[in-house]
């Protein structure tokens, strides 16, 4: 059974008190046989507050943001290696995705490094080669993050086709200055800045694993 959500039942809270509230106020006033000033003068408060925290509860159901929705992403699971990769790039790269998939909204990532796919893993696309376009050759040239949070509406979206075709939003985040990690999401919007942080940061862990164990080709 779906558990109900947390903030939701906070946000209605304050309608639910303010109801009974009046209710219980209207119910006193119709029993009580004599009113004195000094009642009056109370359930008039009460009532007050009462729509107080009506109207406080309608507010924020208006102006509480929703999370963006999500698509089934379209491909099939899997995790892919390079097969002659050394063992401590290979854990050090399982590692890291599993990290990035678990810890965050990504449901595909993609390592380019020195001209090569190193790992593919999540909901992979249907091209396993990655030819550098215009965008992930910024990110080499310039060695800085580019995070597209709208792929869809992206015109240069096509050169992203080694991630799946409805890809919602997407990172590439350097890896030095050799190589490219790339991450996509299943809804737009969806990367926080501390996701972004968490990102760099395994990048940066990637980066020297990398350069440590995998020769400079260029």
């Amino acid at each position: 059974m779906a558990k109900p959500d947390q903030n939701q039942v906070l946000r209605r809270l304050p309608i639910v008190v303010g109801a009974i509230a009046g209710v219980l106020l209207l119910i006193n006033r119709l029993l009580t046989p004599e009113l004195t000033t000094s009642q009056s003068r109370a359930d008039a408060l009460g009532v007050i507050l009462s729509a107080v925290l009506v109207l406080t509860g309608l507010l924020w159901q208006q102006v509480t943001a929703r999370s963006p929705d999500a698509v089934n992403l379209i491909g099939e699971e899997g995790f892919e290696l390079a097969p002659d990769l050394p063992q401590e790039v290979k854990t050090e790269l399982a590692w890291a995705s599993h990290l990035l998939l678990t810890n965050t909204v990504t449901k595909v990532i993609v390592v380019f490094y020195q001209g090569k796919v190193l790992l593919r893993r999540g909901i992979l696309g249907k091209q396993k080669e990655v030819k550098p376009g215009a965008i992930l050759q910024r990110v080499l040239d310039k060695q800085k993050a580019v995070y597209l949070v709208n792929l869809t509406i992206y015109p240069g979206k096509i050169e992203f086709d080694y991630l799946p075709e409805n890809t919602q939003g997407a990172i590439a985040q350097p890896i030095g200055d050799r190589g490219v990690l790339i991450l996509g999401a299943d809804a737009p919007r969806s990367y926080t800045k501390q996701d972004e942080n968490w990102i760099s940061g395994i990048a940066d862990k990637i980066a020297v694993t990398l350069s440590n164990h995998l020769p400079d080709t260029g």
